[in-house]
């Protein structure tokens, strides 16, 4: 990205807050009149395993998800769909119309786009899509503005898409190994991908210095790839406690079975918060009080600190991310013969 990407970005423009960079969720633009436009975009895919309606439900909310970390609401979208020639209409018209169901839901207006099919195309990417919402210029939060004294929450839990995702692609095998009542138990980690409620009700404790300061949601690289990350975008340090975060009986045995570090494996799902320390417990109360488990992991830390974390009793540095190890272990597991 740096020798590629963040030295050939067009025209710079004074109106731009936020532009792109390490761990930075949406791009800022400055409208005027304290309005700021929050954009954000991601790919719109078809995973055949698990169908096109949840598909469709996934694309919306990894894009709803990035934008809610602004501490605002979604309200628009614009989608691109590059088809592969072989994609009926019956079986597009099933995933817009779950695609629409659920943007509906969210109060999203969907703006535009462009819809085609081309040679040469094929799941599970099949377009991508722009996502926006309308935010006040002194009130939206970036995953860039967390500070020194800071307290970290996180939500839900470690390795929340690898433990939904691995479930639903080798049933066979995760009931093999613990049992239908544990399979039907890890597959509903699926539908805990969106951070869209979590991310809105801290939020509605108050931002920037009346609560929420920073928010950043869990993906490829997992928890300590997302830390990394944060702490990247707001050029802190931190001091994180493994042992306080919050692991699911699922994702534990599911990453067990599959060989994976729970804290460094895809995670969508989880939504970091940083917040005025003050105000951590009314966080924690809100989250808690809508049904989202919450806990307090750790501390932003004056840069000079360094990045920290205690994990199996052990104080390491926090190193950045490599390539996240799910995709090595489903390969491992095609390979198997799992089913």
């Amino acid at each position: 990205m740096e020798k590629i990407v963040y030295q050939r970005l067009g025209r710079k423009r004074p109106e731009i807050l936020v532009g792109p960079n390490h761990g930075l969720d949406n791009a800022v633009i400055q409208l005027g009149y304290n309005q700021v436009l929050v954009v954000t975009s991601d790919p719109l895919s078809v995973i055949p395993v698990l169908g096109l309606q949840d598909s469709a439900w996934l694309s919306v909310h990894l894009l709803s998800s990035d934008i809610s970390t602004c501490g605002f609401p979604p309200q628009f979208i614009m989608a691109n769909f590059s088809l592969p020639p072989h994609m009926k209409d019956e079986e597009f018209e099933e995933y817009w119309d779950a695609f629409h169901r659920e943007c509906d839901k969210l109060s999203i207006a969907i703006l535009g786009g462009h819809t085609g099919r081309y040679a040469g195309c094929d799941y599970t990417i099949i377009g991508g899509g722009v996502m926006m919402t309308l935010a006040p210029e002194d009130r939206y939060l970036s995953s860039s503005m967390a500070r020194p004294g800071d307290l970290v929450i996180m939500t839900k839990g470690v390795a929340i898409a690898t433990t939904g995702i691995l479930a639903k692609t080798f049933p066979r095998t995760v009931e093999s190994a613990y049992g239908a009542s544990f399979l039907k138990s890890a597959q509903s980690h699926f539908y805990q991908f969106s951070v869209v409620k979590d991310a809105l009700t801290a939020a509605s404790v108050g931002l920037r210095d009346e609560g929420v300061t920073a928010m950043h949601d869990v993906t490829e690289g997992g928890l300590l790839g997302a830390i990394y990350e944060l702490a990247e975008a707001s050029k802190v340090g931190i001091q994180i406690d493994l042992s306080n975060a919050i692991m699911t009986q699922e994702a534990k045995l599911i990453c067990d079975l599959f060989d994976l570090d729970p804290y460094m494996t895809l995670s969508e799902g989880t939504l970091l918060i940083t917040t005025k320390s003050e105000k951590a417990q009314e966080v924690l109360k809100a989250l808690q009080s809508s049904g989202i488990k919450a806990k307090i992991i750790g501390k932003i830390m004056r840069k000079q600190h360094g990045r920290w974390i205690e994990k199996n009793g052990e104080h390491q540095r926090l190193r950045k991310p490599t390539t996240d190890p799910y995709w090595e272990a489903y390969w491992k597991a095609r390979q198997k013969g799992w089913k």
